[in-house]
């Protein structure tokens, strides 16, 4: 077989390179180093082009921090969900489970260096990735109303590499790189593959995984290559329940109806998840050189909600907390049934409505109802959606002259359908169904790159880096309307029935449509060496957006070589990110908890008439100034990094807190064309309404040795992350909020691994420590619901053989010693069906063992 891997493509290996490097275009480093170099070596130095438009460099020699995580370093984990892996492995990068949260149960929120998800740039193979369709309405504080992309669809099989950029990097890079860039290098190899089949549950026997991932290299004759990259994944899903009190007390006092548990904390179930990856080149001659990429990937999610209990949900059994049931009338005059209280017993608790002679006599009339009828012992709807994802990538690079060009289009799309399962909608009364299409996001997203970098002589300054470029991108958010019984106000409306499918209204005809915008940004990039001991950089960015005006930054970086072994860095940039068109357009019903109640809150667009009402505004960019000094040490086989960072955000976007929408207000909403304003609980939108500072600083630090025979490597990662809300508007930002962003993540993290390798055996044994948090449950920062959680370390260990040359085998588990995550407090534990905080920052579902076979050929 023809071998194609790393040829190089008739192009220098440092101009080709530069080109690489230009644009945002990060491409693929498969021209990092040539042939003989990395025939030569067995430990071939990282590099990196993630923060540089000059030629990629080592990531010590790099002005700004940078890690680099291998493919065969993010496959020991037992989890095959990308930010899974990325958790344990980057300082300052967090995520969380979303057990019950609408969207967000769909596509996890992350964050980096204590930002939400969409303040971190996400490129594959250079290029930006396209958000996803979701929107985390309840984020977890620090990424409520979050709009990033989906890293999760990316599978570790299609990887070469993951380059992440700690660092701010708007003036290099455009909008959403306020906290940072991270990469995902696709695999460039022409020939051979893998193929791995992994297994694995919990330790409480639920939540089993079976993932199957591919990959293969093929040669396009001598010149190019094809590799193509598939995953396919089921995970069922998992439960970290217990009864809840009314329910068992529903059950206790007779009703059959009530299913033990009624509601369900845990892992939603995902089928068919698959994922598939396409990266190729070709070299035209000697001075050009095509390149494509793409994926379309697809999966099925199904989670929990809440449960509606019998006797007191507002607007579907209730109108008065429980007193009495809400009793429809098919007349339309709600004053001809007759009432039917809720028996209560000697200690309070609520009896069986079911039994009493008033319910069997509201039965007997042919003109009252009530949604007992339906659902008798309450309900717990079941939320679903298929997230379908696709983008594509064509270019072509190379020389003209003295000028290396890169110019390149893509386009990206996630589109998200809903549906709800064992719903009702209340205002149909009787008549209702109870599974709705609910209607569907979509994003999507066109980018177009011209790009050109040259090495420059002025006066006596010789190789200066040069590059500059254009890009034009566009982007659209769509809602699509469900079917018409998922947000139709039915007849009983009128009688404080809820409107629309319960627990997620479908999207109706006013709040379907499509919204776009376009921005085109225009660069400048140079980078020198002064001397032999200065690097010196500055970048400089104008972008204008169609919808609010135009920005300009700027990024200043140095380097400073004191010796062999130490050299210290510094950066300044100014920066900003873009409000989305989903951010500005979205509307959504979701379900909220406050102090232990359940409420139905609306969320608008901030220039709809509620949201108007209430202080709606027409977003503005979120402005950023970051500053970071850092230093790195390299001797022998020790490499240490150590760095401090500054991020000054102001008008941060975000969802709003829950604002109570009050009866005093009603006639004047309708004035103001809101449809039954006594129907909605409580509004958000999204608003620039807090500013905050964020500090830190990630210590990384790896050594290689020979311990017990064989090779040895101790890797360190820690960070420490403190974020005050410097001003906030108390209208639309309570304290609450306020508090999950400061405290909402742990101030300090921690990984320690001791990666073991002999001839065909090896080990690799990771610490995890978490610090102290502030938890919440399901959002609720009252004392009820939330308070500072303890600290934990959780261990995690794989174990692998090579039977054949080309067959490992490996076993391992993720928490090996099964920490529980904080429990909720003993007067709230159970009180909503759970046992343990959602917001923690390890899973909560305990201990996960898992096996995997590799073949390679």
């Amino acid at each position: 077989m023809t071998t194609h891997k790393n040829k190089g493509f008739g192009v220098s290996a440092l101009s080709f390179a530069i080109s690489l490097a230009l644009t945002g275009s990060l491409a693929s480093t498969q021209a990092l180093a040539d042939d003989q170099q990395a025939e030569a070596s067995q430990n071939i130095e990282k590099i990196a082009v993630v923060g540089t438009r000059s030629a990629p460099r080592s990531i010590g020699d790099s002005p700004v921090p940078i890690d680099i995580i291998s493919s065969d370093d993010l496959k020991k984990n037992g989890s095959t969900d990308m930010i899974d892996m990325l958790v344990t492995t980057v300082p300052s990068f967090n995520s969380r489970a979303q057990p019950i949260s609408d969207a967000a149960t769909l596509i996890r929120p992350v964050n980096l260096r204590g930002l939400p998800s969409d303040s971190t740039l996400v490129l594959v193979n250079g290029k930006r990735r396209h958000r996803a369709s979701v929107i985390a309405f309840q984020g977890g504080g620090i990424n409520d109303g979050a709009q990033g992309p989906d890293i999760s669809v990316i599978p570790s099989a299609a990887l070469k590499q993951v380059e992440v950029l700690r660092d701010g990097a708007a003036a290099q890079y455009g909008s959403d790189a306020i906290a940072g860039v991270m990469n995902f290098v696709l695999k460039d190899d022409a020939e051979g593959g893998s193929i791995t089949v992994g297994q694995g549950e919990y330790y409480e026997g639920d939540g089993a995984t079976t993932t199957i991932d591919a990959n293969v290299g093929l040669p396009l004759s001598d010149a190019g290559f094809v590799n193509l990259s598939l995953q396919y994944k089921n995970a069922d899903a998992t439960s970290r329940s217990m009864q809840r009190p009314d329910a068992a007390n529903l059950i206790e006092q007779g009703n059959t109806f009530v299913q033990d548990p009624a509601q369900v904390w845990g892992n939603p179930e995902i089928k068919d998840d698959y994922s598939f990856f396409l990266n190729s080149g070709y070299d035209i001659n000697d001075n050009a050189r095509l390149y494509a990429f793409g994926n379309l990937s697809s999966r099925d999610v199904v989670g929990g909600f809440y449960y509606r209990n019998p006797h007191n949900r507002g607007n579907v059994y209730s109108l008065d907390g429980g007193e009495t049931l809400l009793v429809g009338a098919v007349n339309g005059d709600p004053s001809t049934c007759a009432v039917v209280p809720i028996p209560k017993n000697a200690d309070g608790s609520d009896g069986n409505v079911l039994e009493t002679d008033a319910y069997k006599a509201m039965l007997a009339d042919p003109n009252c109802f009530a949604m007992n009828q339906l659902r008798p012992g309450g309900y717990t709807p079941q939320f679903a959606g298929t997230v379908e994802d696709t983008s594509f990538f064509a270019g072509v690079k190379g020389e003209l002259g003295a000028w290396n060009y890169d110019f390149s289009a893509g386009m990206g799309n996630n589109k998200s359908t809903f549906s709800l399962k064992n719903s009702l909608n209340p205002s149909l009364g009787l008549d209702t169904p109870t599974d709705f299409e609910t209607g569907a996001y979509e994003q999507a997203e066109t980018t177009v790159n011209l790009d050109f970098s040259r090495m420059l002589t002025l006066g006596s300054v010789e190789d200066i880096s040069f590059a500059t470029g254009f890009e034009w991108r566009e982007e659209s958010f769509e809602i699509t309307q469900g079917e018409e019984a998922s947000w139709i106000a039915g007849p009983y409306a009128d009688q404080g029935f809820n409107i629309g499918s319960h627990g997620f209204k479908g999207f109706g005809p006013e709040s379907a449509g499509k919204n776009s915008r376009n921005n085109i940004g225009v660069y400048a990039d140079m980078e020198a060496y002064l001397g032999e001991r200065w690097l010196l950089g500055a970048a400089l960015r104008y972008e204008d957006f169609s919808t609010f005006g135009d920005t300009l930054n700027y990024k200043l970086t140095a380097q400073f070589t004191a010796t062999d072994d130490l050299s210290f860095r510094a950066s300044h940039s100014t920066g900003f990110r873009a409000p989305t068109v989903g951010q500005e357009n979205v509307v959504n019903t979701q379900t909220s908890i406050v102090n232990g109640d359940l409420i139905q809150t609306f969320i608008a667009p901030p220039t709809d008439p509620l949201s108007a009402f209430y202080g709606g505004k027409v977003l503005k960019p979120e402005e950023s100034v970051s500053y970071a000094l850092g230093a790195v040490f390299e001797h022998e086989n020790l490499f240490v990094t150590l760095d401090y960072y500054n991020i000054e955000v102001t008008g941060r976007i975000a969802q709003s807190s829950q604002i109570e929408v009050e009866a005093k207000d009603y006639d004047a909403l309708r004035a103001a064309g809101v449809e039954f304003p006594e129907l909605i609980s409580a509004v958000t939108y999204y608003t620039n309404d807090f500013d905050t500072t964020t500090q830190g600083i990630d210590l990384v630090a790896s050594y290689d040795t020979q311990l017990l025979s064989g090779d040895t490597k101790f890797s360190l990662a820690y960070g420490w992350t403190d974020t005050s809300v410097d001003k906030y508007n108390p209208n639309t930002t309570d304290e609450g909020k306020v508090r999950r962003l400061e405290d909402g993540i742990p101030a300090h993290r921690a990984t320690l691994t001791w990666a073991q390798s002999w001839d065909r055996f090896s080990m690799s044994l990771r610490g995890n420590y978490f610090g102290e948090y502030y938890a919440t449950h399901a959002d609720d920062t009252s004392d009820w619901g939330s308070e500072m959680a303890d600290s934990a370390v959780t261990v995690d260990l794989e174990l692998s053989y090579q039977f054949l040359d080309s067959l490992t085998v490996s076993i391992g588990a993720n928490n090996l010693f099964d920490q529980e995550a904080q429990k909720l407090k003993d007067g709230t534990r159970g009180e909503l069906g759970a046992i343990y905080y959602e917001s923690g920052p390890f899973d909560y579902n305990g201990g996960y063992y898992y096996g995997r076979v590799n073949y390679r050929f």
